[in-house]
């Protein structure tokens, strides 16, 4: 049986309620559009929630819009810019799966359908509500005799379908909650990148709070190998607050901490320091998941660079400078961890990778001795793997190798990989 992607629009697909936009862009002159825009929230908000029906807070909504189709021209533009990160950085998963990947929406296809159709989505494959026009083009209500313009469409609308295979939907509202409830999905994803409603969330098969880890929890073709949202980064000591906005806006699950406390040792992926904040080497030696340090001054008599080199631990700090680069070195952390770069790191060999599409990136860190490379070039040849771009530089003791790689491979590659004499740390990187 086929597997179907059932996709909500409004803060899932996008990162925003189109309805609530199209009030700011059609009501921008108007006296009274702070009051109007409150409004119009709340409706959207009672309807998310459960707590008042579809069909009245899409009628409400749309009375109080006075928009036309200059508007939602404008419209579209705007949602272009907001597609939810996860969602534009997985393109080839929908032109994979352009068959079975569908949006189901009480939005609007007139705007849906230019936003979501340049990533593979099939017009055919769009389920909306459509507006009613007058004579000069202003918005005077939509079509009734839609389902998903009433209480439940989803579930009348997947009911007249009748798909047959197995459907998963992904969304924020109750709305997609309610197909789980139907019956008619085998699991519903409450999606969490955008808006976190309680009321949902605790009905939800699973939270994802992207879409990547909606991808890697179904083992489905992704942009990344491994879900940012899983990688625990922990913020101690004095660190400005723009830091952990960079990073939490990166995806990355952050939490700030005034200590490095045991209980987070074995799982943090990235560790963001104040100044004059220590890490013991019992505390590095056991820090088996971690992948890069950024420190905001000298790491020098704070942080044993010998051990982080052992480990494959990555660092930028900011020996030099008294302002404290609060913005730059999480920006370097997350460049790491997004594209292998390691630009100004601490210890490690600085390079700057090029951004590679439809490829396998490879990472291999290992201790700077002879032949390793014809060692890892060795296992390439012998997989038949067809390499596209690749990258070396050492530094002291350590050797830093990425491979950019095109086609199918065989899982054991990665075990042979990490099976090379003098192997530091290996990881997929997308």
């Amino acid at each position: 049986m086929k597997n179907y992607y059932i996709i909500d629009f409004d803060s899932t697909f996008t990162q925003v309620e189109a309805l609530d936009e199209l009030a700011r862009i059609s009501l921008e002159d108007h006296p009274e559009r702070e009051a109007i825009y409150q409004e119009i929230e709340r409706y959207t908000n009672l309807a998310m929630e459960g707590k008042l029906s579809f069909r009245e807070a899409l009628a409400g909504r749309v009375k109080l819009l006075n928009a036309n189709r200059s508007h939602l021209d404008k419209l579209v533009s705007h949602l272009k810019k907001k597609v939810s990160t996860s969602f534009s950085r997985n393109r080839e998963f929908f032109r994979k799966h352009s068959d079975t990947a569908w949006i189901v929406s009480g939005g609007f296809k007139e705007f849906i359908t230019p936003v979501v159709t340049p990533y593979h989505i099939k017009t055919e494959n769009i389920y909306a509500n459509t507006f009613r026009f007058d004579a000069e083009d202003n918005i005077i209500g939509f079509d009734e005799e839609n389902p998903l313009s009433n209480e439940g469409g989803k579930v009348q609308l997947l009911k007249q379908l009748n798909i047959e295979g197995r459907l998963f939907g992904i969304g924020d509202g109750y709305s997609d909650f309610q197909l789980k409830e139907s019956g008619l999905i085998e699991k519903f994803f409450a999606f969490t990148e955008n808006i976190q409603r309680k009321s949902v969330t605790e009905k939800a098969d699973f939270i994802t709070p992207s879409f990547d880890e909606f991808l890697y929890v179904n083992d489905l073709p992704r942009a990344i190998s491994y879900p940012k949202n899983r990688i625990l980064c922990l913020i101690v000591g004095d660190v400005p607050e723009i830091a952990a906005h960079i990073l939490k806006r990166d995806g990355f699950s952050v939490r700030t901490k005034e200590t490095f406390e045991e209980k987070y040792v074995k799982d943090v992926g990235m560790l963001l320091l104040g100044d004059n904040i220590d890490i013991t080497d019992e505390q590095l030696q056991q820090a088996d998941k971690l992948k890069t340090i950024g420190y905001l001054g000298d790491i020098k008599g704070h942080i044993n660079k010998d051990i982080c080199n052992a480990k494959g631990i990555v660092v930028f700090d900011d020996k030099k400078s008294k302002k404290k680069n609060s913005e730059f070195i999480p920006r370097r952390m997350a460049e790491f961890i997004n594209n292998g770069d390691t630009y100004l790191s601490r210890n490690f060999p600085n390079l700057i990778l090029p951004k590679v599409k439809q490829v396998t990136r490879l990472l291999h860190i290992h201790k700077n001795v002879p032949g390793i490379m014809a060692q890892i070039n060795n296992v390439y040849a012998q997989n038949d793997i067809n390499i596209v771009a690749q990258f070396l530089m050492t530094k002291s003791d350590i050797g830093y190798a990425v491979t950019d790689i095109q086609g199918e491979y065989d899982k054991d590659l990665l075990k042979q990989l990490k099976q090379i004499e003098n192997t530091i740390k290996f990881r997929i990187l997308y």
